[in-house]
């Protein structure tokens, strides 16, 4: 819990989810007003924060030991764009200060969102299903599917998308996933948001909260989107960024499918040793006395 860097206004009014998750909220130092603005939303919800200042591109110069350029060239196909590399180096500070404490799980927010009323009882709903995902995203900017699997709360739900997903305004890790961010995602080489998107290259689980808890459109002013252009190759761009896309989204399709199935039919080898060791002990209660013996009649 980072309570140190929260206002003391807040401190009275801490939701208990405050206890188990650190709050991390990314903001530039010239950027003030968006500062105030999510004080007000995390306060009105006892959400205790510590703010991270973002790395400013304006003050990033090239080359830099964290931006990997030839690999960003060949699999992202743009020229450096530095607000890009600070949102990636500001993400990556995040993950570095959760691991450095004692928490057992963070919420990372960038300070351009909007958060539907239910956000902490949501957390705890998520908490409680923490078996299942090292990373939960709260937020997109894309419109894909998302393929549910398991309640969290009467109205949403955990699940799973098989498409590639842009953004990274809010979103919950355990340590697993926050040493895979610090460690295996250094140097950069993709934007963050295509970055983190690639987990299961890894052996991470991600998941996303559907309907979506949080709305990464609350500014539309955005400090990277602006003269994105720029940075476009057009007709230059390397030849190997369709084929890096390309077996990425199949990758992507294939992890995620597999998981969702296993989902769908209850056979991950995790299910089936819980299941067999539960039947065990069911075959020698009574019937009346069995867990869902109810629900197993016709």
């Amino acid at each position: 819990m980072n309570v140190r860097a929260t206002p003391a206004a807040l401190m009275p009014a801490l939701h208990p989810v405050s206890l188990r998750v650190n709050t991390y909220l990314i903001n530039l130092d010239r950027a003030p007003l968006r500062r105030f603005r999510m004080e007000r939303l995390l306060a009105g919800f006892g959400l205790a924060y510590e703010r991270v200042a973002a790395v400013d591109g304006a003050a990033i110069s090239l080359p830099h030991p964290g931006f990997d350029e030839a690999s960003y060239l060949r699999r992202h196909g743009r020229r450096p764009n530095p607000f890009e590399i600070g949102c990636y180096l500001s993400h990556v500070e995040c993950a570095r200060r959760f691991l450095a404490s004692n928490g057992e799980f963070a919420l990372i927010l960038e300070d351009d969102l909007d958060f539907d009323d239910d956000l902490p009882e949501l957390l705890e709903a998520a908490l409680r299903h923490r078996a299942h995902w090292d990373i939960l995203r709260l937020s997109t900017v894309n419109s894909g599917r998302k393929h549910r699997v398991e309640p969290l709360t009467a109205s949403r739900s955990l699940a799973i998308a098989l498409t590639r997903e842009k953004g990274s305004g809010a979103y919950l890790i355990n340590r697993k996933a926050a040493g895979w961010i610090a460690g295996a995602l250094l140097p950069m080489r993709l934007p963050y948001d295509l970055a983190f998107d690639l987990e299961f290259d890894d052996g991470l689980r991600a998941c996303f909260v559907d309907p979506l808890p949080v709305s990464q459109r609350a500014d539309p002013c955005s400090q990277i989107q602006a003269g994105l252009s720029a940075y476009r190759l057009g007709h230059r761009r390397p030849w190997s960024v369709l084929p890096f896309r390309a077996a990425a989204e199949i990758r992507r399709f294939v992890a995620r499918f597999g998981r969702l199935a296993a989902w769908r039919l209850r056979i991950s080898p995790a299910s089936m040793g819980r299941r067999s060791k539960r039947e065990g002990r069911d075959d020698c209660l009574p019937a009346q006395s069995r867990p869902n013996a109810v629900r197993r009649l016709p």
